[in-house]
């Protein structure tokens, strides 16, 4: 009786675990929960705009942006119509953003397995990747003119550094182990790359790729701002200039849909490339 302790009968039954919840259900969730945030957001803006809390001209009434979409889309505001704007703006984008994944990826394996590689591009990498795009459109303008290379130049920029920083960190960590078994195996440098290091590093190189888009979506828009006969920056700042609120507010609206578009077309890249990210 002495070793015993003074309750034996809770030492001995198995502690109750609650049940925990299934992680579906936790998951169906998110989209419900964002619909509704949506939806009393755009409600608020309707009953706000109504009532007369906010003036027209700082925020327009939901139909008053229907109605400028309708006006853009003929083209009435400034002879161009819209789907011209979008054109441009989408093609100069993605345009930029497949060079830069082409040089970023790369830049980032060889920053990652090469000491000489990462002492080269390191340090400039890092120089430029904290400076705004803005800060240097100046000099891609005396450099290349107000055409489109030194705009694509500037979202080439952009979207490189956060591709081959991504690269790079998802490169140094891959497990050495399986890199020291492939080498045990008899696999050259090149198949050790391929088939090891390149599949482990690619959920880092997808996150990059996320983050690079945003980036050169973000720039985009402000090197239309400064030089461009037709975009989508071109387009708010010409509606600015004459304070039609309603277009500035429908272009920010398209901006935001067409990043909301680019983050789930990636999102789902990554879904069906890396199945396992997540779920060990």
């Amino acid at each position: 009786m002495s070793g015993l302790p003074l309750d034996a009968t809770a030492v001995s039954e198995p502690q109750r675990v609650r049940p925990k919840r299934p992680a579906r259900r936790t998951a169906a969730l998110v989209p419900i929960v964002s619909t509704a945030t949506v939806l009393a957001c755009l409600g608020l803006w309707a009953v706000a705009t109504h009532i007369g809390w906010i003036k027209p001209l700082f925020l327009p009434p939901p139909e008053a942006i229907l109605s400028a979409l309708g006006q853009a889309w003929n083209g009435d505001l400034d002879g161009a119509p819209l789907g011209i704007h979008v054109r441009d703006s989408l093609m100069r984008v993605l345009g930029a953003f497949g060079l830069a994944t082409l040089l970023g990826i790369p830049a980032g394996l060889a920053m990652g397995t090469s000491r000489i590689a990462r002492g080269i591009l390191d340090p400039l990498i890092e120089f430029y990747r904290p400076l705004p795009p803005l800060a240097y459109l100046p000099l891609m303008i005396i450099w290349f003119g107000i055409g489109e290379v030194s705009k694509v130049l500037l979202i080439v920029l952009a979207c490189f550094a956060p591709v081959a920083l991504a690269t790079r960190s998802g490169v140094l960590s891959a497990s050495a182990d399986q890199i020291n078994a492939a080498r045990a195996l008899g696999a050259s440098r090149a198949q050790v790359l391929r088939y090891v290091v390149l599949p482990a590093a690619l959920p880092e190189i997808l996150i990059g790729l996320r983050i690079g888009m945003g980036v050169g979506w973000t720039t985009l828009v402000a090197a239309e701002m400064v030089a461009a006969q037709a975009g989508l920056g071109q387009l708010v700042l010409n509606a600015s200039n004459f304070l039609r609120t309603d277009v500035v507010v429908m272009g920010i609206l398209l901006i935001g849909l067409f990043a909301t578009l680019f983050e789930i077309g990636l999102r789902q890249l990554e879904r069906v490339l890396v199945p396992w990210k997540g779920k060990a």
